[in-house]
């Protein structure tokens, strides 16, 4: 559907999502633009940066703000991620507080709900994952939400099913200004391909090694090439913090990274639609979360009180 046909007078503007960790903010926004943007796990605090889905509804256009998951920092990087959550929150022009149904109002949304109130946007309040919940509870949670802050709306949805998500979408752009469109209809994401790529690697890091691998690893793109054939050479560096991280995501005899590798070009292949010849190289650099070229690659800017 053209820009001509779809009617109406043109909204855009912009929808952060914010939330605890492992709220499902990610496969939210992923529901909401119909395709994959967000990498998605099973681990709180996946994603760092934020990362920009572009969701198209009759004539609006919603660019939809994911965020990291707000917490009580206590490294560097902790920081990094929370402040840019809140920043993001402040710039747009709609907040959607993403909340887990199933684990409720709990302690993990107190530094959220601390610092609410900074934000002077409409907030709307989305409880998800409400197909883990019975009805009776999701109404009580709906009734202290209400106690809680005074949001412009309060919806229900599953983002892994799609329950209640088309009226999420709905309600996002009819709440967005009156304004001429920001990115052409096909474009899904701001994020160039360099970095969706490496985020891919990252996501099948952290689903391949589960609760082996701390957070402090990081994937860069570094280098790029377009074969005559069509298909593309990708050489991707992972980035660990000592030998011993360094030995797990190599795995016995090269056996993980061979699997990750994969996993990973399968998922960049089918994105960029050629085939993918995919190397990754794993190296230590101990002190990488201190470097602000890093924070600076990930969409962060670097804290530089300690």
């Amino acid at each position: 559907m053209t820009e001509a046909n779809r009617g109406g007078e043109q909204r855009c503007g912009f929808v952060a999502l914010i939330g605890a960790p492992n709220s499902g903010k990610s496969t939210l926004i992923n529901a909401l633009v119909g395709a994959k943007i967000a990498i998605v796990t099973h681990r709180a605090q996946t994603t760092r940066g934020p990362v920009l889905g572009i969701a198209l509804e009759g004539a609006s256009q919603i660019i939809l703000v994911d965020t990291p998951g707000i917490f009580q920092p206590k490294r560097r990087l902790d920081r990094a991620m929370s402040g840019a959550a809140w920043t993001r929150a402040a710039d747009a022009d709609l907040v959607a507080l993403v909340m887990d149904a199933e684990r409720g109002l709990d302690s993990a949304l107190d530094p959220v709900f601390g610092n609410l109130s900074e934000i002077k946007r409409p907030i709307v309040a989305v409880l998800n994952k409400i197909d883990l919940v019975a009805r009776p509870e999701l109404l009580r949670l709906t009734a202290e939400l209400s106690q809680r802050n005074a949001f412009a709306r309060t919806f229900m949805i599953s983002a892994l099913t799609g329950d209640g998500v088309p009226d999420l979408r709905t309600h996002l752009a009819g709440a967005v200004s009156e304004g001429p469109w920001l990115y052409p209809e096909d474009q899904l994401t701001d994020a160039p391909l360099r970095q969706a790529a490496a985020e891919i690697t990252r996501e099948k890091l952290f689903l391949r090694l589960h609760d082996e691998l701390p957070y402090s690893l990081t994937v860069e793109t570094a280098d790029w090439k377009e074969l005559a054939d069509s298909s593309a050479r990708i050489e991707q560096t992972i980035y660990v913090m000592r030998e011993s991280q360094k030995k797990i995501v190599l795995g016995a005899k090269g056996a993980t990274i061979k699997e990750i590798s994969m996993a990973a070009r399968k998922e960049i292949g089918e994105m960029i639609g050629a085939p993918v010849h995919l190397f990754l190289f794993v190296k230590v650099r101990e002190r990488w979360g201190e470097d602000p070229e890093r924070y600076r690659e990930m969409g962060l800017d670097y804290p530089k009180d300690g």
